[in-house]
């Protein structure tokens, strides 16, 4: 099961982020506009920030996240987004003799196929121990784990880039793990600002429209609906 927590965040992102707006447009110091604006002014600010699309305000602030329960499937994925930190378990240090994997849920739905994917996994297993007994460097014996080997990473990003991470990630046609990690990442970020990811998801949730043209997944009015509700 994957495991997401968020570690850190920049303290009140919200004020951070409609202050860094606010800063664009007034002759004001940043300390000053930061102490004048009250709650209800950095939410209208927010909500206006979003929707005229001045992503370079939310650059400001960023979130950390602990990640465990994941394949190296979607760690792999996941680095493509480039702006971000990262810093994930290594398998050259740390021994993988007892590793866990990750089990589609296409594969697990079908008892033969489980039981062919277990069976190799196993094979895996003994072979890494084998070869790790006899003398081989981990970082050799390595290269037989396969990418369904579970795995750990902490991950730091900017809202805008999480903003562009959820519109691809967040959408139906993304790969299955992935999309599950963006929703609980969305989860996460919204308990600290609301405002600021109240639309965030999908490209249809969080424009309005989908891009995927012909590749559309179907359910656009429901992806719509949910933002709505």
């Amino acid at each position: 099961m994957i495991k997401v927590k968020l570690l850190e965040y920049t303290a009140n992102p919200e004020r951070v982020v409609a202050m860094a707006a606010r800063l664009c447009y007034s002759a004001a110091g940043a300390e000053e506009l930061a102490e004048q604006m009250s709650n209800e002014q950095v939410t209208k600010l927010l909500q206006k920030i979003v929707r005229m699309g001045h992503a370079s305000t939310m650059e400001h602030v960023s979130f950390t996240f602990g990640i465990e329960g994941v394949s190296r499937v979607l760690t792999h994925q996941l680095v493509r987004h480039r702006l971000a930190s990262y810093s994930q378990q290594s398998q050259r240090y740390v021994a993988e003799h007892d590793f866990e994997y990750i089990l589609p849920p296409t594969i697990a739905a079908q008892p033969a196929a489980k039981k062919r994917f277990e069976m190799l996994m196993a094979e895996v297993h003994e072979t890494y121990d084998a070869l790790v007994a006899e003398g081989i460097p981990k970082e050799d014996a390595r290269y037989v784990l396969a990418n369904a080997t579970e795995t750990k990473i902490v991950v730091t990003m900017n809202a805008r880039a999480l903003m562009h991470f959820f519109n691809l990630r967040c959408c139906n046609r993304a790969q299955w793990e992935i999309r599950e990690l963006a929703y609980k990442m969305l989860a996460e970020v919204k308990k600290v600002a609301p405002v600021l990811f109240r639309n965030a998801g999908a490209s249809c949730v969080d424009s309005g429209s989908c891009p995927e043209g012909a590749m559309t997944c179907g359910h656009f009015e429901d992806m719509i609906r949910q933002r709505v509700e």
